[in-house]
């Protein structure tokens, strides 16, 4: 692994994106794009679309994030109280104060919608780097479709966790999730072809401290995206030669599902 800026750089992952098939598909039997990077190029500009659509209307982020089952919100701030549990006390907070549904209570969109959004400038800012260096990598090994449904189903099974485990009424944002999804991405990958794990290893380890020792940050999230992204990673790499495509897709659809199964579970017991 070669250090980056933000990362690292993984140039057996490189090789291994440049190899071909007599076909002339990725070793995991992606196509190789015309242009490199532009799924992750994508993803960074809705990302920060959203992020100046929120800068613009500051509510945006409470309806986005991801909320198990609701939240209290004073006037359109983007201030909670994170202490009212039903629309009916949050009423009584005054004409200011309304009711924002969460996932439970009629918002399931915000599954996906909390993965593209963030507020804080530093919290987009570190995300989007890590996207910038990781996913690229990532892109050229796996082709644009599986790598794009690495990221998304990544970002689900971060809230999948998010929805079991966080506070039901606190909303839970940014893309931290299925950034997590593909750092275990990339370790599985790297393992499958032999690349050294020492480097990737610690930078997860000093990701997960950050983690810990931070403060307002979704280890829930984190934890979901990692193994969901780790899981998706397995799936692409072992798949067999033979049914290769079949064996992807359907067992990512089966991750895809699960995840949905346990998100929708919750919110049937929530609302």
């Amino acid at each position: 692994m070669n250090s980056a800026a933000v990362g690292f750089q993984c140039p057996s992952c490189i090789k291994e994106g440049a190899k071909a098939t007599r076909t002339g598909r990725l070793p995991y039997g992606g196509e190789r794009s015309g242009v490199p990077g532009i799924v992750t190029y994508v993803l960074i500009g809705l990302n920060v679309i959203v992020w100046a659509l929120i800068q613009a209307q500051a509510s945006l982020a409470t309806s986005l994030a991801i909320i198990p089952r609701g939240t209290c919100e004073l006037g359109n701030s983007g201030n909670i109280y994170t202490d009212v549990h039903s629309s009916g006390v949050c009423n009584q907070y005054g004409p200011g104060a309304h009711w924002v549904a969460g996932v439970a209570t009629g918002a399931p969109w915000q599954v996906i919608t909390s993965v593209f959004a963030h507020q804080e400038i530093l919290h987009i800012g570190f995300n989007m780097i890590a996207l910038y260096f990781i996913g690229p990598q990532l892109e050229a090994v796996l082709g644009r479709t599986r790598y794009l449904a690495l990221y998304l189903i990544s970002g689900v099974t971060g809230s999948a966790v998010v929805m079991v485990l966080s506070s039901n009424n606190s909303p839970t944002l940014g893309a931290s999730g299925a950034i997590f999804g593909l750092l275990g991405a990339l370790l599985v990958v790297c393992y499958k072809i032999g690349a050294d794990l020492q480097p990737i290893l610690v930078w997860v380890g000093i990701n997960v401290v950050f983690t810990f020792v931070g403060s307002n940050i979704s280890w829930q999230g984190h934890l979901g995206g990692f193994v969901g992204g780790a899981a998706v990673a397995g799936i692409l790499a072992y798949a067999p030669k033979k049914n290769q495509a079949a064996v992807q897709w359907g067992g990512m659809a089966g991750v895809l599902i699960l995840a949905l199964a346990v998100i929708g579970l919750r919110a049937a017991a929530l609302a």
